[in-house]
Order: C-alpha cells, then sequence, then structure tokens
C-alpha cells in the first residue's frame, strides 16, 4: 500500500471522529441537552477508543492490518449514513459508540503498518506524515463540518465522509503473503514488555497532553458563546483555523528533534509553552485567545508527533501492541478530558476550566522531566 493512500484513509478517518465537536452547540440546542451532555457525543467515541486499542494491538498482532483497516473504514461508512438520520440524542450517543469501537481497529491498523513496514529515520519521518494526516483530518472535519451546515445541511457532510470512505477502502490492494510473525501464547506476555518505566511516564503524558486538547477543542464552541458571543458555524470554523499551525509544527518535529540533546528534553521543553498557553487562554479579550489557541494546538502537535515514535523506539513490545497501548492512553485522556472538565466549566466558567487543564498539563511536564532525567542519569 502507497504511503499516501494510507495518509488518505488516515484524513477520512478523522473526518468521522471529529465532524461533530464544532456542532456541539448546535446538537445541545436542537436536542435541548447541556454542553456537558453535548460534549458526551465526543466521549461516546473516545471511551472505547481508549479501551480497544490495547485489545486490537494483540488481535492485529496476527493478522494482516490491511485487511482490517479496510473492514473497518466500511463500517464507518455506513454509520455516517446511519447517524444523519438519528431520530433522538440517545440515537446519535449510540451510533458514535459504534464508531468508536470501529475507529481504534483503523487507528491501530495505520500506525501498525507504518511501525511493521519502516525502520530507523524512515519510520520517524512515515510516522510524522502520519501525525500530520490526523491533523489535516482534525482541521478538516471541523472546518468543513461547519461551513457545510451553515450553506447546506451538517447531514450533507457525513454523506461525502461515507463516500469517500467507500472509495478509498475498495482502493486498498489485496495484500500480499507475509512471513508470520511468532506470536506468545498468552496476552499476558504482551502486556508484561509495556512495564517499562521510560514507556509508562511517556503514555501518562500523552494522556494529560490530550486530556487538555480535547478539553479545550470540545468545549471551544460554548466559549466562543459566552465569552465571546459568537455562534455562528462557520465563524466557529474558522476559528479552528489555528488548529492547522499544528501541521506546520509537527513537520518541524524532526528538525526540532535533531536540534536538541534528547527526544525528552524537547518534550520537557514543549510541555512548558503548553503550560504557558493554558494561562494566556483564560483571557477574555479575543486576539490574544486567538493566538494562545494557535500556540496551544502547534504544541500539542509537536508533543504528539515526538512521542509517537519515541514510544516505538524505547518499547520492546511489538508495533501493534506498542501503538495500541499509546492510542489507549492517548484517547483515555481525550474521554475524561471531553466530559469532565465540562462540568467544571458550567459551574464556574472559563478561568476554571483553563485552571484545571493547567494542572494537568504540569502533571505532563513532571512525568516527561522525570523520564528525561532518569534517561540522562543511566
Amino acid at each position: 500500500m502507497q504511503l499516501r493512500h494510507l495518509l488518505l484513509c488516515s484524513v477520512f478517518i478523522f473526518f468521522v471522529l471529529y465532524a461533530p465537536q464544532p456542532l456541539l452547540g448546535l446538537f445541545a440546542r436542537h436536542f435541548s441537552v447541556s454542553p456537558a451532555a453535548a460534549g458526551s457525543l465526543m466521549t461516546a467515541t473516545m471511551l472505547p477508543l481508549a479501551i480497544a486499542p490495547l485489545v486490537y494491538g494483540l488481535f492485529l498482532a496476527k493478522r494482516n492490518p490491511l485487511v482490517i483497516l479496510k473492514i473497518a473504514m466500511v463500517i464507518l461508512a455506513i454509520s455516517c449514513v446511519i447517524f444523519t438520520f438519528a431520530p433522538s440524542f440517545n440515537v446519535l450517543l449510540l451510533i458514535r459508540f459504534i464508531q468508536g469501537i470501529t475507529l481504534p481497529a483503523a487507528l491501530t491498523a495505520m500506525t501498525s503498518y507504518i511501525g511493521v513496514t519502516y525502520q530507523a529515520d524512515l519510520l520517524q519521518r512515515n510516522m510524522t506524515l502520519y501525525i500530520g494526516s490526523t491533523i489535516v483530518g482534525g482541521y478538516f472535519g471541523r472546518m468543513l463540518a461547519a461551513l457545510f451546515t451553515d450553506f447546506l445541511s451538517w447531514q450533507s457532510f457525513y454523506y461525502v465522509i461515507a463516500i469517500g470512505l467507500v472509495c478509498l477502502a475498495f482502493a486498498i490492494p489485496k495484500p500480499q503473503k507475509t512471513t508470520a510473525i511468532h506470536t506468545p501464547q498468552s496476552p499476558l506476555l504482551y502486556l508484561k514488555q509495556l512495564k517499562s518505566p521510560l514507556v509508562l511516564k511517556l503514555y501518562g503524558a500523552v494522556f494529560c497532553m490530550f486530556f487538555c486538547f480535547a478539553a479545550l477543542l470540545n468545549y471551544l464552541p460554548f466559549i466562543l458563546q459566552d465569552s465571546f458571543a459568537i455562534t455562528n458555524t462557520r465563524e466557529i470554523g474558522l476559528v479552528y483555523t489555528g488548529y492547522l499551525v499544528g501541521a506546520l509544527a509537527s513537520i518541524a518535529t524532526p528538525w526540532l528533534l535533531r536540534e536538541s540533546s534528547s527526544p525528552w528534553r524537547l518534550l520537557t521543553g514543549v510541555f512548558l509553552f503548553y503550560s504557558l498557553t493554558m494561562l494566556l487562554l483564560m483571557s477574555q479579550q479575543l486576539l490574544l485567545f486567538v493566538i494562545a489557541f494557535t500556540g496551544f494546538c502547534g504544541a500539542m502537535f509537536v508533543i504528539h508527533s515526538s512521542a509517537a515514535p519515541l514510544v516505538n523506539k524505547i518499547s520492546t513490545a511489538p508495533a501493534s501492541v506498542t501503538n495500541g497501548g499509546y492510542v489507549s492512553f492517548y484517547y483515555s485522556g481525550g474521554a475524561l478530558g471531553s466530559l469532565l472538565p465540562g462540568l467544571i466549566y458550567q459551574q464556574h466558567g472559563q478561568v476554571a476550566f483553563m485552571a484545571v487543564l493547567l494542572l494537568v498539563c504540569l502533571i505532563g511536564l513532571a512525568l516527561v522531566y522525570l523520564a528525561g532525567r532518569n534517561t540522562t542519569r543511566g
């Protein structure tokens, strides 16, 4: 499978994950639910994303990831069509949960395919490109959902996603026979390989990083509405433009890694910057808020595009298990971040909301700092 085909699949898969996010305010008004309840549309998808990947990693270790990817994409396409006909908010939640069960199979398949197909510098480069494709999918999934809603209807974008997924799925080439990979008889033998303190510290930092990111991106429409009186979906979509800086930042990650004495040192510095942007995001001035949001997105994606290849280098577990664990911790943070901070926001407002995110970010900073210090001493 050509890398550019894989990256395009990634873009459309992330359309599925993030298209509802700029529409949460619309869903809240249409179905008469609270902001935290509307945010549960993201939680319903991220919760199974948090639980399933490690199991899928074990499953994929014995199967061709391209077959799994094709099946998952077809299921996602069908779910997108059904989503547009949902008669109630509870049905929307159910479909999002089904998508959440399917998405980790696709994500783990893609990262595993890259992990077993490429090595060394090529692994770093292609994993960075993959993460760049997730950024593109995340941004345009949000932006196009907002634009289609403003000019046509929110359902119309879901039809575009479904058609794209089906076309890309059936264009995946028939997998060639490969040499069977020796696998332990017990899944516990895989899990034991993930007990490395360095791996777990990195997983923990990734959890904190995405907790903060998912929380802000989930409740951004409500912050823009309550603090800056922005309610139009097109204008909300335009604020997400700061997200694009993440793509540029992630492309620069290999250069940043070469200029840093170690990946841990880079992660520590970027986590510090990430924390600073959260202080600035407490602002009630729109221009400062948008600038801080742009820096916030850039920092998140540098962390992500540094941590993903790093964990593949330091883990002794199979690539599918390593990446399954990474995706699990990543979306565990997203699942909690998409729900719990919303309760704080409803009760105490923007400043308290950002203070909670800052505290979680500082925990992530401490984890990468301790991991880096222990590595240097070792």
